[in-house]
């Protein structure tokens, strides 16, 4: 197979390198481009993934609600490390419905949900439906936009629904630069108290400049994903979960760990695995495996190498 691992656009590279060389300040325009996406009208780029979510986390003063799979363990290191009460609610296998939501009960004042785009990244949540029930119980709406970012049916990464968005820029992202991350929100001074974590957390200038570059490829690195999940979903009639959902990665139901171990050793890009093993919070508490094509540069997701990726998975599992 001819495939590569996701990594930064060459002129995203050169723009990084050029901010050092030069001491480029792309705050402003990376801002500008971040809002444009996610609809909100205050932005604040940080170092990492997890520090948009400990950003964003300090400035809940209720409970922090999260699903019992299907979402990011930072959400849970970072609710006990700010010694915030954490409520977990059942899922249909990462997806939350009005049933669920409906679990959560009384909670206090300024709590808020926490919850990614896709469900481990394999089915996109309705953030639409789960917004309205947010809204109308006083309950903030958190989404982790890293997988989700730039979607161009607004239905995900959009503060029309969502609160605060939380996003990581990291490797290997939808805006992959290798590291950093952002919070956007419209609630009028979210940030007037976090003054100290702003300036601790704080991206480089480097970060910035190639995030204000990368965000121009979000687009077609979402689509092309989310499309060759669809290609390879259906040539299976079974094993395969969320056939009809939008995702970025493949969620599979499988028992026999020694295929899962072969699948690891015989699918690998650059040296690096683009299977994980479930049961899997990050992914889904299930027997099976998730197939990361969202790891794989999309310009090498062509029909020739998701076809080989397609028969490797039949004659192993």
């Amino acid at each position: 197979m001819d495939l590569e691992y996701k990594r930064p656009h060459t002129d995203t590279i050169e723009q990084m390198e050029l901010s050092v060389k030069e001491d480029i300040d792309c705050t402003d325009s990376a801002c500008e481009k971040i809002l444009k996406l996610t609809n909100h009208d205050s932005c604040q780029i940080v170092n990492s993934g997890n520090s948009s979510i400990l950003l964003a986390m300090s400035n809940i003063y209720g409970d922090i609600i999260v699903p019992n799979q299907g979402a990011w363990h930072g959400f849970k290191q970072a609710a006990r490390f700010l010694n915030k009460e954490l409520i977990t609610i059942p899922t249909d296998k990462g997806l939350i419905n009005n049933e669920h939501l409906e679990e959560i009960g009384d909670v206090k004042d300024g709590s808020a949900l926490f919850l990614t785009s896709f469900a481990g990244y394999s089915a996109e949540q309705d953030i639409k439906s789960i917004s309205k029930y947010c809204k109308d119980n006083d309950i903030l709406l958190v989404e982790d936009a890293s997988g989700g970012i730039s979607d161009p049916m607004h239905k995900l990464a959009n503060g029309k629904y969502s609160d605060v968005i939380v996003c990581s820029t990291g490797s290997p992202k939808i805006i992959n630069v290798g590291s950093g991350g952002f919070v956007t929100t419209s609630i009028p001074d979210f940030f007037k108290d976090s003054n100290f974590l702003n300036k601790s957390l704080k991206a480089s200038k480097e970060i910035v400049c190639g995030i204000n570059s990368e965000i121009d490829y979000a687009e077609y690195n979402l689509t092309k994903t989310i499309e060759s999940c669809f290609y390879v979903k259906r040539a299976f009639d079974e094993h395969v979960l969320y056939r009809d959902k939008r995702g970025i990665n493949i969620a599979f139901e499988c028992e026999d760990k020694n295929a899962i171990r072969s699948l690891r050793e015989k699918l690998k890009v650059d040296n690096k695995s683009i299977i994980t093993s479930c049961p899997n919070y990050n992914r889904l508490k299930i027997k099976g495996f998730c197939l990361e094509l969202k790891n794989v540069n999309p310009h090498f997701l062509g029909f020739g190498d998701l076809n080989e990726i397609t028969s490797i998975i039949k004659e192993t599992i």
